[in-house]
């Protein structure tokens, strides 16, 4: 199991501290919401932020795009070279022709669905992304209560991507604690997104172990 911190969660008065931490305590990915306003009922960071972001650590960013005019979006933060890129299927009419612009550029394309969109919408684009991400808890605010319906989600989705033999990570983000880790591995989940389960804990290194089930 993987583990992407979410910095939404984190004390933005002493942002680098924070990140600095969770790099040193084990994370695999620095999971960014980008959020804009009108996609979801929030703000948060910006190129210019996350540009700083990026030349403070060494951990992937794993960017996560909240927004109604993606392709705006996805150009301003190319330039970072985040590990991976993801948007909502939600708020793109042309998802194909964005996932292989994204790749084109040198990062990995991801498609994300909230917790109402059906598997099937995205069952014809397996081969051109790298990651899925599902929504566990409605996209916009940290600190949600973990939705159980998307263990099922899980694991149709691993049944659709081992029957297509593609190389897809699926990730999951909202509500994640140690708690509901093991049930998520076992639904066949490969990455986990966390906020205060990580940011709320006096033990970076010992939260980030609980999620990725070493004990």
């Amino acid at each position: 199991m993987y583990v992407a911190p979410s910095i939404l969660s984190a004390n933005f008065l002493r942002l680098e501290e924070e990140i600095k931490a969770i790099e040193q305590a084990g994370a695999d990915l620095l999971h960014i919401d980008v959020m804009d306003g009108y996609f979801v009922p929030n703000l948060t960071f910006g190129p210019c932020v996350i540009e700083k972001i990026s030349s403070i650590t060494n951990v992937p960013l794993d960017v996560h795009l909240m927004v109604k005019d993606v392709i705006k979006f996805v150009d301003f933060f190319i330039p970072l070279k985040p590990k991976f890129i993801s948007f909502h299927i939600e708020a793109e009419n042309h998802p194909i022709r964005l996932c292989e612009y994204i790749r084109s550029q040198g990062i990995h394309p991801a498609i994300v669905l909230n917790p109402h969109t059906p598997i099937d919408s995205i069952k014809h684009m397996l081969e051109f992304v790298d990651m899925i991400l599902l929504m566990s808890v409605n996209p916009g605010f940290g600190g949600q209560k973990f939705l159980p319906l998307i263990y099922e989600k899980i694991r149709e989705l691993r049944e659709l991507i081992d029957r297509k033999n593609a190389k897809v990570f699926i990730e999951v983000d909202g509500g994640i604690n140690g708690l509901n880790a093991s049930e998520l591995e076992a639904s066949g989940a490969d990455i986990l997104v966390a906020g205060n389960h990580i940011f709320s804990s006096n033990d970076y290194a010992s939260a980030i172990k609980s999620l990725k089930l070493e004990f």
